[in-house]
C-alpha cells in the first residue's frame, strides 16, 4: 500500500483523535446524547465522495440537508480529491471543509480510483460507509432515507443509477438509454455481484477495510467488479433496493470512445481476476480459435470505419458491440500490443 501524504481541511479544529476524527461544535442531541451530528468513536455514517475534477460541492450540499432531516443519525461527508488540476473546480471543493461535519481530503499526488476510495474508508469514522462519485445528484428527497431503513439489516446494499436525459446525439446517452432496463432492481437482483457499481454502494466499514478495492486498479474500470468477485467469495451478500444516484454529465463521443477504450485495456489485463463476472470477457474466450481469427481481421478491416461512426453525429450500438468484441479480441491476440502500455501512472 503507498503511502501519501494528505491536506485535511474541516470546519473543527479537533482532527486528531483516530481515522481523522472530527467533533462538531452543534447543539446536543436529545436522542444520541453528545453533538448532534457528529460521527463518534462507534457507529454513525460515513458519505464518502471520491472526486477528480468534478466539482461536488452541490452534491455535499444536498446530502447535507437530507442528513439534517433524519432525526439523531449521526454522520458525516468526507471528500476525497484525488488530485483534481481545475483550479476553480479545487477552490469550491476546499469550502466543503468549512461545512458543518463534512472534511476535504487532498493526497499529495493522485494515488488512482482505487486507492483513493481505499484512503477514505480509513479516514471515515463511521460504522457504516455510503459512497458516492463526486458527479453524481440527489434526485429524490428520501435518497438517504432509503438507505437508513436498510443499516443493520444488510452487510452491503447497492442503490443503482439512472442517467439524465442527454442529447440524442450522444453514444453514451444512446447506451445508458438502451441499458437502463438491466438496472432495475430485479434485474439485478438477478447478478448481485456482477451488477453493481461502488459508486452508490452501501457497505459495513469493516468489510470495505477487510476486502476493499485492488489497488493495481489504476485506470479506468472494473476495480468495483473485482470487489463483488471477492464478496460473492467471501459469502458477503449485497442486496439490492431502488435508491438511484443521477448523472447528467455526458463526454463527447470520442472521449467515451477513449474511454471504453481504457476500460477494455483493464478488463484484458485482469483477464484471470475477472473471467466470469464479465459478459464481454466470457463472449471473446467462447469464441473459437478460427472464429476469433475471423473476428479479429474483420475488426482490423472495419476499425476505422467503426470507430468513425462511433465519433460522429449518428453512432450505432451495434457498431459499438462489435467494436467492443474486436477491441478485446485483438488485444488478447497481441496484435495490438502497443496499446497495453498506454496506463495512467
Amino acid at each position: 500500500m503507498q503511502k501519501v501524504s494528505l491536506h485535511r481541511q474541516n470546519a473543527s479544529p479537533l482532527l486528531g483523535g483516530p481515522r481523522g476524527a472530527f467533533t462538531s461544535q452543534q447543539n446536543a442531541s436529545p436522542l444520541l446524547g453528545g453533538p448532534r451530528g457528529a460521527v463518534g468513536s462507534e457507529g454513525g455514517f460515513s458519505i464518502l465522495i471520491p472526486t477528480y475534477n468534478a466539482n461536488s460541492l452541490e452534491l455535499v450540499t444536498q446530502l447535507c440537508h437530507q442528513a439534517e432531516a433524519i432525526a439523531g443519525l449521526e454522520w458525516e461527508i468526507v471528500v476525497g480529491d484525488d488530485g483534481s488540476t481545475d483550479d476553480a473546480v479545487v477552490a469550491d471543493l476546499r469550502r466543503v471543509g468549512e461545512m458543518p461535519h463534512c472534511r476535504y481530503l487532498r493526497p499529495s499526488h493522485n494515488i488512482g480510483r482505487a486507492a483513493i476510495r481505499n484512503l477514505l474508508a480509513r479516514e471515515a469514522r463511521g460504522e457504516w460507509l455510503l459512497l458516492i462519485d463526486g458527479d453524481g445528484s440527489v434526485i429524490a428527497d428520501d435518497y438517504l432515507k432509503r438507505f437508513m431503513e436498510m443499516i443493520d439489516k444488510v452487510q452491503a446494499c447497492y442503490g443503482g443509477y439512472v442517467m439524465e436525459p442527454g442529447p440524442e446525439d450522444n453514444l453514451r446517452w444512446r447506451y445508458e438509454r438502451h441499458a437502463a432496463s438491466g438496472h432495475t432492481v430485479s434485474k439485478r437482483q438477478k447478478h448481485p455481484y456482477r451488477c453493481f457499481n461502488v459508486s452508490n454502494l452501501l457497505i459495513r466499514r469493516e468489510l470495505m477495510l477487510r476486502y476493499g478495492l485492488d489497488e493495481r486498479f489504476r485506470s479506468y474500470g472494473y476495480e468495483d467488479v473485482l470487489l463483488g468477485k471477492h464478496l460473492q467469495k467471501a459469502g458477503i451478500e449485497i442486496s439490492h433496493i431502488d435508491a438511484p444516484i443521477g448523472f447528467r454529465d455526458y463526454e463527447s463521443n470520442a472521449d467515451f470512445v477513449s474511454k471504453t477504450e481504457e476500460g477494455i485495456r483493464t478488463l484484458y489485463r485482469f483477464s484471470e481476476d475477472l473471467r466470469g463476472y464479465s459478459s464481454l470477457l466470457d463472449t471473446a474466450e467462447r469464441m473459437g480459435s478460427a472464429l476469433r481469427w475471423a473476428f479479429l481481421r474483420l475488426y482490423r478491416w472495419k476499425r476505422k470505419s467503426w470507430r468513425d461512426n462511433l465519433s460522429g453525429h449518428d453512432p450505432s450500438l451495434f457498431v459499438f458491440k462489435l467494436y467492443k468484441l474486436g477491441y478485446l479480441v485483438s488485444l488478447m491476440s497481441r496484435s495490438v500490443s502497443q496499446e497495453l502500455t498506454v496506463e495512467e501512472h
